[in-house]
């Protein structure tokens, strides 16, 4: 259990933010989809996860532009954008552990499959917790993950992989590593110029002018 004091401290969800980073998550996808790929019978979940994932990153992405170049949200709700962190954590961690973690019984594999969920909410939590997101956007982001999960689970096999011992160890190693040493995210800035080059628009539209105007005109 986490203890009080961890979850009021600012670093701890600093961490866990960085674990719904696409440039993290988004290597660990590909790898599992790999491991399912050797399996005739699991390459169907394999395409499908991954052709869900863009779709999904492509929802998310375009609210996004909607909002920082076009303005469009939804201030009632403080909504400016689906969280990516929230959704990739949603789409790809329950998945992730239950190639992992999954092996065996039908007990093991729905905790293998409540433990992704339970990381993925934290991660979306985290969201909320350092200022980058409102809960609107945040539940947004697992909805549009969760559903991605969802739709694997039920439209393909994805029953435990034989894995190499090897692959699980790089999944530990990339997670223990990266979240310290890679460099943060840089999505955001790339998203914020594609949506002013579309836009034509010289200065992003920031939540704080979109709350600024819902209270002038209520």
């Amino acid at each position: 259990m986490l203890s009080p004091d961890l979850l009021h401290s600012p670093r701890f969800w600093q961490l866990i933010t960085r674990l719904g980073e696409a440039e993290i998550l988004l290597p660990l996808a590909l790898l599992c989809a790999l491991a399912w790929a050797r399996h005739a019978d699991k390459r169907r979940a394999a395409l499908l996860w991954m052709a869900l994932l863009v779709l999904a990153a492509a929802l998310t992405t375009a609210t996004k532009v909607a909002f920082i170049g076009f303005g469009i949200g939804v201030a009632a709700i403080n909504f400016t954008g689906i969280s990516g962190h929230a959704m990739f954590a949603s789409a790809i961690y329950p998945l992730l552990m239950l190639t992992l973690l999954g092996a065996g019984t039908v007990t093991r594999r729905q905790l293998a499959l409540a433990l992704g969920c339970a990381l993925a909410l934290l991660v979306a939590v985290s969201r909320v917790q350092v200022g980058a997101h409102s809960w609107s956007e945040v539940a947004a982001g697992v909805l549009v993950g969760g559903a991605v999960t969802a739709l694997v689970l039920a439209l393909a096999e994805t029953g435990h992989s034989v894995l190499r011992p090897l692959v699980p160890a790089l999944f530990l190693a990339w997670m223990a590593l990266t979240p310290l040493h890679l460099q943060a995210s840089s999505t955001h800035s790339l998203v914020t110029r594609l949506a002013l080059g579309l836009s034509g628009h010289v200065q992003p539209y920031t939540r704080t002018e979109m709350l600024r105007l819902r209270a002038q005109n209520s």
